[in-house]
């Protein structure tokens, strides 16, 4: 018993000697770190893969919700893509150039768990100092290594993963023009928006290296008749021009088109463009106008502003109603075709469609349209007559059953109601239908309601909402 007293004693006095002895080892461990694949989603209607024009991280840059990751180019536009992760950059997939797939990752982003506030400020810092938690650094002796080592900065900076090519504004036409001409992209100064990179930035930068090839001497002509062939490959936007017409040849088009006199029209565009109250940002052209006596007619019938669905069931396609007047503009830009449309036409103003066409014109241009811009139209017209064509054939696309096609507005002699030649303005509607369900009476009444708008605009003022 006195033996296990004082054994009792002597553990309780060296306790008291060293009462935190058993704390000192104890110290927090490194937050965890889940390297998460950032995968591309879906961007719009059928788009199943991008192509990357510009990367805006390299792999260890911190990144944070919302921050974008990389600009690609789809089929129709050219996008930004944001990171829904706050982490580190780990990998790059894809160079840029390069074809992204969607679904497929695009880099790979190492997501911090459960971080506490205290450690937030840590995470920037500390991924490049020597040591480990338990024996961080200290302050002063951080210094006097910097000091003994005055040519590390250069030597880790020459181990820094270089940008170059992650900068660099450019369409893929662009970009395909400096490979043919052997010239890096990220050299060339960018005249365009934002500093994009265009065609004639390119020549210029080809002309300024080789100022010899710019000017060649005449050398006699060469006997040589052989053919030479090079093959290049489609841009995103004719990739999917290619597999959107090829699937527009199983659908059988009824065409009709017509002449409508415009002169009363274009005394009455005449006149607003003019008045005082009409912004100066939205002038009028023909095709608000059209766009606006289109949608009324759709009102009465419904059956050009539907879909055909064949996915449903192969064997019993049926038509999907749709009551919105998503109505597509066909843009020519420098990307190629884009068609862009206009939500709810049905419940806007001619004034109100004017800008946004204004508005698409310029996001087209730019190659800045959204998914949304692109996606969830019904009906398309395609106004070939402001770059010339008195006659157009449209072709229809799959998710529509109406196409619309203006020709060229004409100055030609007319008869008035007493035989007397006038001067009058005239232009061609020139439709395609899908005739699998939409009959050509059907398209020539329609026609004709749209007529009667165009030709006496005065009756379609009347029916604005």
């Amino acid at each position: 018993m006195r033996s296990l007293s004082r054994s009792l004693q002597v553990s309780w006095h060296q306790f008291r000697r060293k009462p935190y002895q058993s704390f000192r080892s104890f110290h927090t461990s490194s937050p965890l770190a889940v390297i998460k694949p950032f995968l591309l989603s879906d961007i719009g209607e059928g788009i199943k893969e991008v192509q990357i024009i510009q990367w805006f991280v390299e792999p260890e840059a911190r990144v944070e919700q919302f921050d974008k990751l990389c600009e690609v180019q789809s089929d129709k536009a050219a996008v930004d893509i944001t990171s829904r992760f706050d982490g580190v950059i780990k990998k790059l997939h894809y160079e840029p150039e390069d074809m992204a797939q969607v679904g497929q990752p695009l880099c790979d982003i190492d997501v911090l768990s459960e971080i506490e506030p205290e450690d937030e400020t840590a995470l920037g810092s500390t991924s490049e100092q020597a040591g480990s938690p338990s024996t961080p650094q200290q302050p002063q002796k951080a210094a006097e290594q910097h000091q003994s080592q005055p040519g590390e900065a250069n030597e880790e900076a020459s181990k820094t993963p270089s940008t170059k090519g992650h900068s660099s504004l450019a369409t893929p036409a662009v970009r395909g023009l400096s490979k043919d001409l052997k010239i890096d992209i990220s050299e060339v100064i960018g005249t365009g928006k934002d500093g994009r990179v265009l065609e004639e930035d390119v020549q210029k930068h080809a002309s300024s290296q080789s100022p010899e090839s710019a000017q060649p001497a005449p050398s006699p002509p060469s006997s040589d008749t052989t053919q030479t062939e090079t093959i290049i490959p489609l841009t995103p936007i004719q990739s999917q021009m290619f597999k959107t017409m090829t699937r527009s040849l199983t659908i059988p088009h009824f065409l009709y088109t017509d002449e409508l006199n415009v002169t009363a029209l274009s005394s009455l565009r005449h006149q607003l463009n003019t008045h005082p109250s009409l912004p100066n940002q939205a002038k009028l052209s023909y095709l608000p106008f059209i766009i606006k006596a289109l949608s009324l007619a759709l009102d009465n019938y419904l059956i050009l502003n539907t879909r055909v669905d064949t996915d449903t069931d192969a064997s019993r396609p049926r038509l999907v109603m749709r009551s919105a007047h998503n109505i597509g503009i066909a843009m020519d830009t420098p990307q190629g075709l884009i068609v862009p449309n206009i939500k709810n036409v049905n419940t806007l103003s001619i004034v109100a469609i004017a800008s946004e066409v204004q508005r698409l014109q310029s996001l087209a241009m730019a190659s800045k349209l959204t998914p949304t811009d692109l996606t969830g139209g019904t009906i398309t017209v395609s106004n070939i007559g402001s770059i010339g064509g008195t006659y157009v054939a449209p072709i229809l696309v799959s998710s529509e059953v109406a196409i619309l096609g203006i020709g060229k507005k004409r100055v030609v002699p007319a008869f008035d109601e007493a035989g007397n030649i006038i001067k009058a303005e005239v232009m061609n509607l020139s439709w395609s239908a899908d005739h699998r369900v939409v009959d050509g009476a059907t398209v020539a009444r329609c026609a004709e309601v749209v007529r009667g708008f165009v030709e006496r605009p005065e009756g379609m003022i009347a029916r604005l909402r």
